[in-house]
């Protein structure tokens, strides 16, 4: 009898293998991105995410690509003006994600930062973009269906409609932090889209970590699992090097999973979160894809690689600075308006 969290990792691993193969094989745009997008489908907690409601999402993707579109007239002509309407959009993605406790957030946040961005570039970047987000949450929830098939869990009652993850005042304090962090990643790439696509998707991940971690934490979590992600995306590309082709990066990929999984959800103890793992797991997907993209275009790989290592722990330093100030500023807030009343 395989245990639920056995069978947890199995689903993840047999799904991210599935989903390199696909995206790779199949030579579809932008394969990491939709490899990432299906892994945020594939951590999503409870069944498999029903092939209506793939399709519905996807079509909230194709909307988010239009409004993406409208911005990048504003961005060009009015940076200023379009800076902080993003802004504006981004805290209220986040907002909405905190109250619901939807998954996918991340998944909103990145598609309406990367299609601006993309926009700003070039039109047919904004194509491969789109196509990859919805064929991303697509296979996300085929793989999805199909790993959960060879591991089903036992039928389980009806729960009830949990309450929000976090009343308004913590919800507007973490959509702040969010914003915060992802915000500065967005000006930076509009200045060099095609350099810093990357690390728009990695400070929006950080945009949601940060949101769920204390100032204690913070540098172990924003940090740690960035450098963690740095080693195991090594190990994958040194075990790919012996032998490159499509069957090495499916196995290597599924190895990945199968070892950050049994840290994620429990099967080997671990000290560290699970927010930890499940974020080491997606910037090694980070890390990965664009030094495949390095090496078939001729790019000196790990010059380039240890570049974007550099850039993303700076980037996760900054969120951890941003998560220390708004915190102290929060608690200096409150003992104003704790003397000011008394």
């Amino acid at each position: 009898m395989i245990a639920p969290a056995d069978k947890a990792v199995l689903r993840l691993a047999v799904g991210l293998g599935l989903a390199v193969l696909v995206a790779y094989g199949a030579a579809l745009p932008l394969p990491y991105v939709v490899c990432l997008l299906a892994v945020m489908v594939l951590s999503k907690p409870g069944p498999p995410l029903p092939p209506a409601r793939g399709v519905a999402i996807a079509a909230v993707l194709a909307a988010l690509v239009s409004l993406g579109v409208l911005m990048v007239p504003l961005l060009e002509n009015y940076a200023l003006a379009g800076v902080l309407l993003t802004g504006v959009i981004l805290y209220g993605l986040f907002f909405v994600g905190i109250r619901t406790g939807n998954p996918l957030t991340m998944v909103l946040v990145v598609a309406f930062t990367m299609i601006p961005v993309a926009g700003v570039a070039e039109q047919a970047l904004v194509t491969a973009i789109a196509v990859a987000l919805a064929l991303g949450v697509a296979l996300g929830s085929l793989v999805g269906g199909v790993s959960y098939a060879f591991f089903p869990d036992p039928p389980r009652p009806a729960a009830k409609k949990p309450p929000p993850v976090a009343d308004r005042e913590t919800a507007n304090w973490i959509a702040l932090r969010g914003t915060l962090v992802v915000l500065p990643a967005f000006v930076l790439a509009l200045t060099d889209p095609s350099s810093y696509l990357a690390t728009i998707i990695k400070s929006a991940q950080l945009g949601q970590q940060a949101g769920s971690t204390d100032t204690r934490r913070a540098g172990l979590e924003l940090v740690g699992s960035t450098l963690a992600a740095a080693g195991i995306a090594l190990a994958v590309w040194v075990g790919l090097s012996l032998w490159a082709n499509l069957w090495m990066l499916v196995l290597w990929m599924t190895a990945a999973a199968l070892w950050v999984g049994a840290r994620l959800y429990r099967v080997v103890p671990s000290a560290l979160s699970p927010a930890f793992w499940s974020n080491a797991l997606v910037t090694t997907i980070i890390l990965i894809g664009p030094a495949i993209e390095d090496s078939a275009n001729g790019s000196a790989v790990l010059q380039a690689s240890a570049v974007r290592v550099g850039l993303f722990i700076g980037v996760s330093l900054y969120a951890w600075a941003m998560v220390w100030a708004l915190e102290r500023w929060r608690a200096a807030r409150s003992r104003a308006l704790f003397f000011n009343g008394g």
